[in-house]
């Protein structure tokens, strides 16, 4: 934990007041009751590839991973899970950071096997099909190399998808899609209500914006699809 308390140490000597401010953010997030410690983790390292935050925020959440469960190769497979959502080349200028931060090598350099989709995921790729059917070729080859595969729970990369909808503002079908999601592997109300409050440090307009979609998509008077 020595790295976070020096860069409190530097953010007093820059700022003493939003010093404070600071870390009474950051308390906010590891207060949260209903998401897990390694979800709280999932979304600052989701954040700092969003951002992106590839120095000393990194760096900070790395040695944080530590404490709380994450291991290495957790880290890279949430790395893997959300190239295509937040972009492959900040996902390899991460990874070349993860490297440089000494994170230990790889341990699963098996190839990615496509799985079967659920039905919720289906239902994205037939829609696709009727609008835009190379898409939804390509968004089928991603989906199914991804959200069956070990290190993570498909919770955790539903929730880290979510914080992604909510930095990029893609609060519409995506969003819903990722909801939909986490709701059928065990998310509440409350889970996505603490998961708004954990990406509001990082920008409070953004979740403001996510909090309407949600309320909007949970509706008994909303369509079941986009």
């Amino acid at each position: 934990m020595s790295r976070p308390l020096a860069g409190a140490d530097a953010l007093v000597q820059l700022d003493p007041v939003f010093a404070q401010m600071a870390m009474s953010a950051g308390h906010n997030l590891w207060s949260l009751p209903d998401l897990t410690p390694r979800e709280k983790t999932f979304v600052c390292l989701t954040a700092d590839l969003c951002h992106p935050h590839l120095g000393t925020p990194l760096a900070m959440h790395i040695e944080m991973a530590s404490t709380h469960d994450v291991d290495a190769e957790s880290i890279r497979e949430l790395f893997r899970h959300l190239a295509p959502y937040v972009g492959y080349p900040i996902v390899v200028t991460a990874f070349q950071r993860l490297t440089e931060l000494g994170l230990p090598a790889v341990r699963d350099d098996q190839p990615p096997t496509p799985a079967p989709l659920d039905d919720t995921l289906n239902d994205i790729v037939r829609e696709l099909r009727t609008i835009a059917p190379g898409l939804a070729a390509f968004t089928e080859a991603q989906l199914t190399q991804r959200w069956t595969r070990p290190h993570l729970s498909v919770r955790e990369r539903a929730l880290a998808c979510l914080v992604v909808d909510i930095f990029y503002q893609t609060l519409g079908p995506s969003l819903q899609l990722h909801s939909r999601i986490a709701r059928a592997a065990g998310a509440t109300d409350q889970t996505l209500d603490n998961l708004l409050r954990a990406t509001a440090e990082f920008g409070l307009p953004r979740t403001w914006a996510a909090a309407h979609a949600l309320a909007a998509s949970s509706s008994p008077t909303e369509p079941s699809h986009p």
